[in-house]
């Protein structure tokens, strides 16, 4: 079995139609932070609603994307660090993560119901063993030993291994 180093990145997507609490909070906080922010890049003369729009004005607005998510971090720092959504095959482990990025995908200034927006949760390096039965075998120990404690986590839609360092 050939070893690696690997990330792995689980994405979720918000919008309207999100049901868990969590969700909830980030779309309504995100939706209000974008329209506050979205002010600094739009035209007084020629104002544009939605965001694909803006971006196409003023390739600036990309900044959006970053400045939209700061207000999002505190509701990931009240996940300590695992997203309990995504469970190893025994339940007992939950996705491991370090960092996130946010991205819009879609809004409107004038009507909430548009706001969608997209999370990216990154693991820290991770030990890769590889794919055993249809799941990632993986271990949180990265030193080179001869003995890993290792955790399976079902290969999945928006799981994917974002990065790979060979041995």
């Amino acid at each position: 079995m050939e070893i690696s180093k690997i990330k792995l990145a689980y994405r979720i997507i918000i919008d309207h139609s999100s049901t868990f609490l969590w969700d909830k909070y980030v779309f309504e906080d995100t939706f209000k932070e974008y329209q506050m922010q979205s002010q600094q890049f739009n035209s007084g003369q020629n104002p544009k609603n939605t965001f694909r729009e803006l971006l196409a004005e003023n390739e600036k607005a990309q900044q959006l994307h970053f400045l939209t998510g700061i207000v999002a971090s505190s509701y990931v720092d009240q996940l300590k660090g695992n997203f309990h959504r995504v469970s190893d095959v025994l339940g007992n482990n939950y996705f491991p993560f370090l960092n996130y990025q946010l991205d819009i995908l879609n809004t409107d200034i004038t009507d909430s119901a548009k706001h969608k927006i997209g999370i990216t949760f990154y693991s820290p390096l991770l030990t890769y063993f590889g794919i055993v039965e249809g799941n990632y075998l993986i271990s949180k120990n990265t030193e080179s030993v001869n003995e890993y404690e290792t955790l399976m986590f079902p290969v999945q839609k928006n799981l994917s291994i974002c990065y790979i360092q060979k041995e």
